[in-house]
This record gives structure tokens, C-alpha cells and sequence, in this order.
């Protein structure tokens, strides 16, 4: 069986403590959906909110200023860069073979409608780098390597029409996380809980039509990790 998700990065919690969040290892992969705790859920936040922890460029006003209080310091970037960048991407993992193809260093959720193009485009997209995953259509399947830069890399090969459906449920998983967001941040972000919903969603915007059915529109860079 093919399995399909949505997965962030998670950066480091040292010294975080601006509001709860899980005992999760940094810069390994956090799985989106609504079956996460309150944690994982401030988890996530924190860890988009760092990965956007920058003032927005070419901008000298208002929307450059950071707040003094270190809340809406570490929150600036979230409310104010556009876009925003999501580290992370998509993880499929072929359940018989026991692959997984991660994504690299660099990719975004917020690039997942590159997955559309090996559909209905040109037939190949790249994920990042380190590893180097690739995704190409050859007829009516898709070959995804794990890690190009690798003669021997393993592959996962499903097809195009099963490789619809996964996608579809990647935007349902995300349309689910942006509700516990909703929650989350009435209860543990009350002064700033529109302004970072509203962000939330905007970060992790479905693909443009055409490049995946997706469902998340219902709900609604680049700091890369070296």
C-alpha cells in the first residue's frame, strides 16, 4: 500500500517557551492531520513561525517594526513575510517494501502543486536536496526516487490514477490540522489568534487548480535549513 502525508520539519524547542509544545526530536518530520495533540499542534506552529523568523525584505514600514514583547517578536515574521515558507513537503512510503521517500532540504508544503505537475504538466518534479527526491510520469505511472543523486537509490512506483486520490487526501489532512489550529490558538494565542490562523492558512494554501483535487480552499521564502 502507498501512503501519502503531509509532513513539516521540525525545528529546535531549546529555550522555547512562549506556549506548550511536544518533546519531539528537531529536523525530523511531524505528520499534519487532525489526529494531533494540542502539543504537536503548538509543535507545528512554532515551527513555521521560526522557519519564517525574518523581517520582510524591502520593507521600512510599519510592517517592519517588531513588537518589543517577545510573543509578538517571534510572531512578526509569521504575520508579516509573504509568502511563507512551510519546510517539509510530502512523505510516501510504499507499505510492502518498506521505502519512504522524504522530502529534501529547501522544499516547502507550499510547493506541493509541483506533485500536479508530474500529472498534468511536464511529468517531473524534484523535492529538495539532500537527499534529491524525483518524481517522473512514464506513461500512467509515476516513479518517485528517493534520492537522485544516488545510482543505486530505491524507487517507489504507483499510478496516475492512484496517485489522484493520495493528493486529495494530503489537502483533507491539512483542511483537519488548520481546524486544531483554529482551536489551539483561541486557547493558548487569544490576543493573536485571528492574525495567526489567518497565516496559517495562508502558509499552507492548497496547489493552484488543476494541480491536485484538493479540499483544504474550505478553510479558507525562503529560510532554508543548512
Amino acid at each position: 500500500m502507498i501512503v501519502l502525508q503531509p509532513v513539516l520539519e521540525i525545528q529546535s524547542r531549546d529555550g522555547f517557551a512562549l506556549w506548550p509544545v511536544a518533546a519531539l526530536e528537531p529536523y525530523t518530520f511531524l505528520p499534519l492531520s487532525g489526529a494531533l495533540s494540542q502539543a504537536e499542534v503548538g509543535t507545528a506552529v512554532m515551527s513555521i513561525a521560526a522557519c519564517n523568523d525574518m523581517d520582510p525584505e524591502g520593507d521600512d514600514g510599519p510592517l517592519s517594526q517588531r513588537a518589543t514583547d517577545p510573543l509578538g517578536a517571534f510572531l512578526h515574521g509569521l504575520l508579516t513575510v509573504d509568502p511563507l515558507f512551510a519546510s517539509g513537503g510530502l512523505r510516501m512510503t510504499d507499505t510492502a517494501t518498506g521505502v519512504t521517500l522524504l522530502p529534501g532540504c529547501c522544499n516547502g508544503l507550499e510547493e506541493r502543486g509541483d506533485w500536479g505537475e508530474v500529472l498534468d504538466g511536464d511529468g517531473w518534479a524534484s523535492f529538495g536536496h539532500d537527499p534529491s527526491p524525483v518524481a517522473e510520469r512514464l506513461g500512467g505511472t509515476v516513479r518517485l526516487t528517493v534520492d537522485a543523486e544516488q545510482d543505486d537509490s530505491p524507487v517507489i512506483e504507483t499510478t496516475v490514477t492512484g496517485l489522484r486520490p493520495l493528493l486529495a487526501g494530503v489537502e483533507r489532512d491539512l483542511t483537519d490540522f488548520l481546524r486544531l489550529v483554529d482551536a489551539w490558538a483561541a486557547r493558548h494565542l487569544p490576543d493573536h489568534a485571528v492574525p495567526v490562523t489567518t497565516a496559517l492558512v495562508r502558509a499552507l494554501a492548497p496547489p493552484a487548480p488543476g494541480a491536485a483535487d484538493g479540499s483544504a480552499q474550505e478553510h479558507g521564502k525562503e529560510k532554508a535549513q543548512t
